[in-house]
């Protein structure tokens, strides 16, 4: 795999999805976990967002080493190591990444462990992380315009 240019296109349309899911999270009832946990639906929203979150973050590393530094990773947590070693991320960054990771899988293999009021806790008190990864790279590519494809 040869490096070319990040997509700008791909590289926005991900951002602009982790903010889609963010909003949605919040838009829930989280001051208050009686209102959150007595209507199922926001167990179910906060469940779809928080994984399409960390999916949207997760190919936005894919995209990024496999575009602008020719590295092909399929394991999550490698996108995390491969991003530090490549510059990208933090150490930090990076190993708030790995521990997502591990979050995504339980979500998608071991989703009827996630119970309703660790959802709650995560949308309520977690989200910052996912925030702070998003702006992570939006930090990094904002600092490296010789990588991205501006042409859309």
């Amino acid at each position: 795999m040869s490096p070319s240019k990040i997509s700008r296109r791909i590289f926005l349309d991900r951002i602009a999805w982790i903010d889609r899911m963010i909003a949605q999270i919040r838009a829930l009832p989280l001051a208050d976990r009686s209102a959150f946990l007595a209507d199922s639906r926001n167990v179910w929203t906060a469940e779809s967002c928080i994984r399409r979150a960390l999916e949207a973050l997760f190919d936005l590393g894919r995209h990024v080493l496999a575009r602008g530094f020719g590295v092909g990773v399929t394991e999550y947590k490698e996108i995390a190591e491969n991003l530090a070693s490549k510059g990208i991320l933090s150490e930090t960054h990076a190993g708030l990444m790995k521990i997502l990771a591990g979050y995504r899988n339980r979500l998608v293999h071991f989703y009827h462990e996630v119970s309703a009021d660790e959802l709650f806790e995560i949308c309520s008190t977690e989200l910052n992380d996912v925030i702070s990864l998003k702006d992570a790279f939006h930090n990094w590519l904002v600092s490296h315009p010789e990588l991205v494809d501006t042409s859309f």
